[in-house]
């Protein structure tokens, strides 16, 4: 799923596009993308784009008499940048926006649509779709310790509620939590003063890091392939390399359709998580460290 600095680039490569230009047009090709019926999605043809905004995960585009089309990429969404009047081709090309220099197209890969797209009046209609979790950017040390220990969380799981923090998924808690050297299951209410100046600084750093180097792809190029993973990553989607701190393996665990990948010596003292469909296939004989697990390896 597109995350933070993924959205800020986006946004970088719209700007100079569409900001000041009308929407002339705008083609549906899946019913089941748009998620509200007033206003009509007609109502923004013809108006100027005036303003573009992250809200979390989700990208807003503001256009005359404060009128918002909010576009939410779920996993498998994708923006796109064609030339004007571009067809839609397949099922994966699920709209466009025309404009004068070109036209955004939205795909996306599968079949289980989860992208979305809401037309919205006003700042009350932009708070009713936004999750509410906190600019990592805007808010200081105490509102991010705040805003994480409100409920006794896995630090994983913290990182990754909307509700709590803005634009932080799946890929970049997983950096986040290797550069502040914390295990993903560590406990919210557990964590010592010391540990939260790391996790804080971890995550402005690593988001500031990231947003910085997509926006600098975007002003070239408009970002085609985005992705979760990426080779310039610490941990996540490395599972079986080295980690670049101290060369360890990356662990991961695995669960429904996610994982969380960590470095074991550098983030939970050598301890190896439990991966929940291998736990409990090995019970006992589940390797709690790193010296078990290679030599379960051997085996």
């Amino acid at each position: 799923m597109p995350e933070l600095p993924d959205i800020a680039a986006y946004i970088t490569a719209l700007e100079p596009r569409i900001v000041a230009q009308p929407i002339e047009r705008i083609r549906l090709n899946s019913p089941f993308l748009l998620r509200t019926a007033q206003p009509p999605l007609s109502s923004a043809e013809g108006r100027i784009v005036r303003e573009l905004r992250r809200l979390g995960k989700r990208i807003a585009i503001g256009v005359d008499n404060d009128l918002w089309l909010v576009l939410h990429l779920m996993i498998a969404g994708r923006l796109h940048w064609r030339p004007r009047g571009a067809p839609l081709k397949g099922r994966q090309s699920l709209a466009a926006l025309d404009f004068p220099t070109g036209s955004l197209v939205l795909t996306e890969a599968g079949t289980q649509h989860r992208a979305s797209l809401h037309v919205l009046t006003g700042e009350e209609g932009l708070r009713s779709v936004d999750p509410g979790g906190i600019d990592i950017f805007t808010n200081d040390l105490d509102s991010f310790r705040a805003a994480l220990t409100a409920e006794n969380r896995t630090l994983k799981r913290a990182l990754t509620d909307p509700r709590i923090l803005s634009g932080i998924g799946n890929a970049y808690s997983d950096e986040i939590l290797h550069a502040a050297q914390l295990s993903p299951v560590t406990l919210t209410h557990k964590l010592k003063p010391s540990e939260w100046e790391k996790l804080f600084a971890a995550a402005r750093d690593t988001i500031q890091l990231w947003v910085d180097r997509l926006r600098a792809e975007a002003v070239d190029a408009f970002p085609e392939n985005v992705t979760a993973f990426r080779k310039e990553m610490a941990v996540h989607g490395r599972y079986g390399q080295p980690c670049p701190r101290c060369g360890q393996k990356i662990q991961r665990i695995r669960y429904a359709n996610n994982e969380t990948n960590y470095c074991a010596r550098c983030q939970t003292g050598g301890k190896v998580l439990a991966d929940r469909s291998l736990s409990r296939l090995l019970g006992a004989d589940w390797p709690r460290t790193l010296e078990e697990l290679e030599a379960l390896k051997r085996r």
